[in-house]
């Protein structure tokens, strides 16, 4: 398989704004019940980006940077034996300089933290992020204001912005194809919402898109590799 094929079998290709010429500015959602692959999938986001040739910064609330670069090597690793990727360590090599980890303890992310330490890294020309992933927020406890601000930051500074949330099977059955709790009261803050079910009959994973006013989404419903996150075809 050939980078350019492994750009095409990425789920987030069927959800992405800013095509050429239009603005990447993005508000995302992942949802999901706990250990069913939300830090997977932002990680194939932010790796979409990164084979793109963009930048990524990815925020990791409450976890250690070697453990969110772990995710990143093991998920590489499960795509390269999944789809025998050629060149793989090169490739991995070069995408990986355009990417920067950041960690916060919970109680202190918020958007003027967040900015400053971004602002810093641009003004010293060490990144210019185009895409953003926050793993590790609790929605639970969610503050509408912080993550509208962080949506007019996301706006201002171009930026494409995914999260992910923990959802709960009760929530998910109880509200439908709606967005369940605890994201259904800011839902609308979000672009893109989608949630990661398993899915029925087969080991692969449900990605249901609940939500999408990019133009993107061409599809309701992709079906994903529970290994790699990468379409699977015949589930």
């Amino acid at each position: 398989m050939l980078k350019q094929e492994l750009i095409a079998k990425n789920p987030i290709r069927h959800l992405k704004a800013g095509s050429e010429g239009q603005a990447r500015s993005q508000m995302g959602l992942v949802m999901a019940r706990a250990g069913l692959g939300k830090t997977a999938m932002l990680v194939q986001i932010a790796l979409d980006s990164l084979l793109n040739g963009k930048q990524v910064i990815h925020v990791s609330v409450g976890q250690s940077l070697e453990k969110t670069r772990i995710w990143y090597d093991d998920i590489f690793k499960d795509i390269v034996e999944g789809c025998k990727l050629a060149n793989p360590y090169e490739i991995y090599d070069e995408i990986m300089r355009n990417r920067m980890i950041m960690t916060f303890k919970e109680s202190s992310f918020n958007r003027a933290r967040l900015e400053e330490r971004l602002n810093d890294l641009v003004y010293q020309n060490l990144i210019r992020p185009g895409c953003m992933v926050v793993d590790g927020y609790d929605f639970t406890a969610v503050d509408r204001q912080t993550l509208e601000d962080l949506a007019e930051m996301a706006r201002a500074m171009d930026l494409e912005v995914w999260f992910s949330a923990v959802s709960h099977q009760e929530d998910e059955e109880a509200k439908g194809e709606g967005v369940p709790a605890p994201c259904r009261e800011v839902a609308d803050i979000f672009d893109t919402v989608v949630l990661l079910q398993p899915a029925s009959g087969s080991e692969c994973i449900d990605l249901n898109i609940l939500k999408d006013t990019t133009g993107k989404a061409t599809e309701r419903a992709l079906q994903l590799d529970p290994i790699t996150f990468m379409i699977k075809e015949g589930c």
